[in-house]
């Protein structure tokens, strides 16, 4: 595919159905988005994540409207042509219907997002079907649901006994009948994602629910070995760049104490002639 072509909805459903899968990442900012479009992804989602991966905190509460405007705004920048996904933040769609339109608008309009994100089964229902009437593309999030986990201190797979699997399959279907345009699961087992593919018409991608979804998503400074914290179970590591920086920093700072940065080449001169008659008006 042309790294020049907008990915639209209809551009993945079309790679759905020629047997391709999608690649997405969750990423926050310019250069990174850049070099994702260019590496040629076909989907980012600007996550909540956002709080924990750029600003230190230790959950994805934290994350608000603002911070995540100006995310999705970098994003689009550095990538226009991907499907580009606005993850909303803990509190911008919970407490009314109303809200909800209102802040995802915000994604719509000032972040220039193709949709927005929202975790939660039947407690969205009508959120989602608000949205989706007010012409908002709108992404749902089963499985580990990371706002929810934050407050009740439970980061772990979903779905792993029947009677609860069965409620994701049938929150998945609630939700597709609700309007929502894609589905991301979270840590929950492949065989509970194979049924849910199979239940479903609309794309469902995976984040540490195997391989049976249409596609994957993961964090891209997990993939590239530079989040200090913690790996989760399901990432494989592309590169461990966190050595790699380090080192670099190491040499920077050693170049500087020993002078040998900067050089000759990294400095300015004065225009020709310009020197001598600046040391005279000085003296």
């Amino acid at each position: 595919m042309d790294k020049n072509e907008k990915i639209t909805l209809e551009v993945i459903q079309n790679k759905i159905h020629a047997g391709q899968r999608i690649s997405m990442l969750a990423l926050y900012d310019y250069p990174f988005a850049a070099l994702a479009q260019q590496a040629g992804i076909d989907s980012i989602i600007v996550g909540d994540s956002a709080a924990m991966v750029n600003y230190g905190y230790d959950s994805t509460l934290q994350a608000d409207m603002d911070m995540m405007i100006r995310h999705t705004q970098a994003v689009k920048r550095g990538a226009p042509n991907v499907f580009l996904i606005g993850d909303m933040p803990f509190m911008s769609y919970q407490p009314t219907i109303e809200t909800a339109i209102r802040n995802a608008g915000r994604f719509i309009a000032e972040g220039h997002a193709d949709a927005v994100k929202l975790e939660g089964g039947t407690t969205v229902l009508d959120t989602v079907h608000a949205l989706v009437k007010a012409t908002i593309p709108v992404v749902g999030h089963l499985g580990l649901t990371p706002q929810s986990a934050a407050i009740t201190g439970k980061f772990k797979a979903q779905g792993r006994q029947a009677q609860s699997a069965v409620d994701l399959v049938n929150q998945a279907r609630q939700l597709e009948q609700a309007g929502i345009c894609m589905l991301i699961l979270e840590c929950v087992p492949n065989t509970v994602s194979e049924a849910i593919v199979q239940k479903l018409s609309i794309p469902v991608i995976s984040i540490g629910s195997g391989p049976a979804c249409h596609g994957q998503v993961l964090v891209l400074f997990d993939i590239l070995g530079i989040y200090p914290r913690f790996t989760p179970k399901f990432v494989r590591k592309y590169a461990q760049l966190a050595p790699t920086i380090t080192q670099a920093i190491q040499a920077y700072i050693r170049d500087i104490a020993q002078g040998t940065y900067p050089a000759q080449e990294h400095t300015y001169a004065m225009k020709p002639g310009e020197e001598e008659e600046f040391r005279k008006m000085i003296e």
